[in-house]
């Protein structure tokens, strides 16, 4: 008999607490005051959120998967800012490529999001074209030639850092933290010839957008998947980081889906912040044999061109 398969989904939560507040006390104190967002529908989730606030709205863009495809375009969903209630979704990203991890930040004017393509061999800047989030317009490659995954860009000092991670045979991705730095967000950037500047599976691929802490220590949430990819987010402080010398120290916390939800508890994989708020996403594991089914009317619409 074959075995069971084990599918993740995922689900993206509002929690209403500042990013720089957030340890497993807190998040389990405001679990029942997360807004969670829509059900993403059957063989469907949404994960990797991250936010904007314009206006009196919340906007938050996440990865929008689908098994029945094996791949995932970018979503924006809109919540009012004063009660979160939600007003409705978009597709504002496809490609004929696999899209996640959709920060989005603005910059000089502009609103700007580098989205994972590494299936496209590049970690790309698109920039939006219009005042309504909804039309994005691929602006340039950042790194070219790389299949970069989950890069997380931030403004410190002077310079810009991005911090990412490199797919590769052996689960890479999850074991490797690449950094690079650039003068001005388009470039050029340089990665790090000290790369990889951590290699550990219990934090090294990164979970959300950098941020300065109360500290004022810039800080990295990074997946830990040592007990299983994504289940849990940790935090790496970058006591020391220039172009020629990091120093990072790990935090020993974990932070578990089981802080914030009933239903989703193997996994939490990002952790980012947006103004007042908080953005996760947390896992639940399928056993159920629907998704073997699922792959092979995939296969055979494949083998029939369809």
């Amino acid at each position: 008999m074959l075995k069971a398969p084990r599918t993740d989904f995922w689900q993206v939560g509002i929690v209403p607490v500042a990013l720089q507040d957030v340890d497993a006390d807190g998040l389990r104190a405001a679990r029942g005051r997360i807004t969670w967002l829509p059900d993403a529908g059957r063989w469907r989730y949404l994960a990797d959120p991250f936010g904007l606030v314009r206006g009196d709205a919340l906007h938050v863009f996440v990865e929008a998967f689908d098994y029945r495809v094996k791949r995932a375009h970018i979503e924006r969903h809109e919540f009012g800012l004063a009660d979160l209630r939600w007003r409705g979704q978009a597709t504002v990203l496809e490609q004929p490529f696999h899209l996640s991890y959709p920060q989005v930040f603005e910059h000089r004017g502009e609103t700007w999001m580098v989205p994972e393509s590494h299936q496209a061999g590049e970690i790309a800047l698109y920039r939006a074209a219009d005042g309504t989030l909804d039309r994005w317009e691929r602006e340039c490659a950042l790194i070219a030639g790389v299949p970069g995954a989950d890069a997380s860009l931030i403004e410190h000092q002077g310079r810009w850092w991005m911090f990412y991670t490199l797919v590769g045979p052996g689960a890479r991705d999850q074991r490797e933290l690449h950094v690079a730095h650039a003068p001005a967000l388009t470039g050029p950037w340089t990665p790090l010839a000290g790369n990889p500047v951590r290699v550990s599976r219990d934090g090294a691929r990164p979970a959300g957008r950098p941020f300065v802490g109360r500290d004022g220590m810039l800080t990295l949430p990074v997946q830990d998947s040592s007990r299983g990819y994504g289940s849990a987010t940790r935090l790496l402080r970058f006591p020391v980081l220039t172009t020629e010398r990091v120093v990072i120290e790990a935090g020993a916390e974990r932070l578990t889906g089981d802080l914030a939800s009933d239903s989703h508890t193997a996994g939490l994989h990002t952790l980012t912040g947006c103004g007042g708020f908080t953005l996760i996403d947390v896992k639940r594991i399928d056993r159920s044999r629907g998704k073997q089914w699922l792959d092979l009317k995939r296969r055979l619409r494949r083998l029939l061109g369809r």
